[in-house]
């Protein structure tokens, strides 16, 4: 399947760079300008209209860009044996992502401290506002599979709209030549049409960009990034870390082709980091995934995939977290509670697809279990954009390096990327 690909891609990436940096100086003036609190959120709210909108745009794409590319990958892939193959490879790198992720979340928060010298007293109880009975594994299951295709495309639910694909996919793959060939072609070409989409609605990423970031600082002010420096500044040293293990990983199987990959997922990155969202990178990400060389019968089936069990940026900052409001109020956790922990907070996350602020509501349901205040939440509530635009910028790497490892493992790396490889071995 062909794609139309605009030229000068680095231009929206330098675009949606100038959008940030002039949404922070932006945001500072509003903030320095607005005579109260309330003042400064009714001068953010002008610009999440923006925001919004373009967020809006992007979730018009995912329910059948994700639908288009599934049932067309898998219908070429013929039987259910490959995309069990598929899905069994795809899992075991996101359930090691996962452990490692959480592990290094657990060792930086113990050898930096970042919440150490807050020393508050324990709290009364208090309302976090985050709505924590969201969280059951076992409805999480039962959701999992659709009661209408419809609906769940409607609320772009994406793991129910790639069960659906997934049976529709191989029905069609079991068609007779003469059946499937027309329906094949239609969905191609509505795919290629929603790759065409995704290039106009990314022409106003910059906007949207400017907008989050001038709402934000806006509200919190830059005093809240000094306030706040060690915790954000050792979060950050964190991902830096995990930034290291995954591409060390996608290097070991990509070889040299790990930089040329990296370069391509900037543009999707920088956008996950600037708009805090996961949703507004996927159509982006598998373009360029594309442009790697990636088969879409693979990106189009792992990368959904990723985005409900390979959050790997949130799995590290659950644990950090945790252990932040530990250190904040002096409670003591023994290593075997910090396990323990860990894997709670490995299964829960599982759970949480789709839910608002997820990192904060798997945190806010573990605390209690571990003899944390769910108040504690409050003190990180404030940063939570700052720190969810990282965590976010981390999963869509995680999600791309998983999906081209896959890739590779089945075979499934097309000439652009042995193209590449034989340029940077030039």
């Amino acid at each position: 399947m062909q794609h139309a690909h605009p030229p000068k891609k680095n231009r929206l990436t330098l675009w949606i760079g100038l959008g940030l940096l002039l949404g922070i100086v932006v945001g500072f003036a509003c903030n320095q300008l607005a005579g109260s609190p309330d003042e400064a959120k009714a001068l953010a709210a002008n610009f999440t209209v923006a925001t919004d909108i373009f967020l809006r745009l992007i979730k018009m794409i995912i329910a059948p860009l994700v639908f288009t590319t599934i049932v067309s990958g898998i219908a070429s892939l013929g039987d259910a044996k490959t995309v069990g193959g598929i899905a069994t490879k795809a899992m075991g790198w996101f359930i090691i992502a996962s452990i490692v992720s959480l592990s290094i979340g657990l060792v930086m928060a113990n050898l930096l401290h970042p919440g150490s010298g807050l020393n508050l007293p324990m709290p009364t109880a208090t309302e976090t506002g985050l709505k924590t009975e969201a969280i059951n594994f076992r409805d999480f299951i039962t959701h999992v599979f659709p009661t209408s295709v419809v609906q769940a495309m409607a609320g772009n639910e994406v793991l129910q709209i790639l069960v659906f694909s997934v049976f529709f996919g191989v029905a069609v793959g079991a068609l007779p030549r003469d059946l499937s060939a027309p329906l094949l072609k239609v969905i191609d070409a509505v795919a290629s049409a929603m790759f065409n989409v995704t290039d106009y609605v990314m022409r106003v990423a910059p906007i949207g960009v400017f907008a989050a970031m001038a709402a934000v600082v806006t509200v919190q002010g830059i005093g809240v990034l000094v306030d706040y420096g060690r915790f954000i500044g050792a979060f950050y040293l964190g991902l830096v870390v995990l930034w290291a293990v995954l591409i060390g990983a996608g290097w070991a199987i990509l070889g040299g082709g790990v930089w040329r990959l990296l370069k391509l997922l900037r543009e999707p990155m920088m956008l996950a980091f600037s708009t805090a969202s996961s949703e507004a990178a996927l159509p982006k990400t598998i373009e360029q995934l594309d442009a790697f060389g990636v088969r879409e019968r693979i990106s189009g089936f792992v990368l959904p995939l990723g985005y409900s069990f390979n959050l790997d940026g949130s799995m590290m900052y659950q644990a950090f977290a945790a252990l932040f409001i530990a250190q904040a109020f002096g409670i003591e956790m023994s290593f075997a509670q910090q396990a323990t922990m860990l894997l709670v907070m490995m299964i829960t996350s599982k759970g949480i697809a789709g839910v608002p602020r997820a990192s904060l509501v798997v945190v806010a349901a573990t605390a209690p279990i571990f003899g944390l205040p769910p108040a504690g939440i409050l003190l990180i509530m404030g940063i939570d954009q700052i720190l969810d635009m990282g965590r976010t910028m981390t999963n869509v790497l995680g999600n791309g390096l998983a999906t081209a490892a896959v890739a590779k493992w089945q075979g499934e790396i097309g000439p652009e990327e042995e193209e590449g490889q034989l340029k940077l071995a030039a």
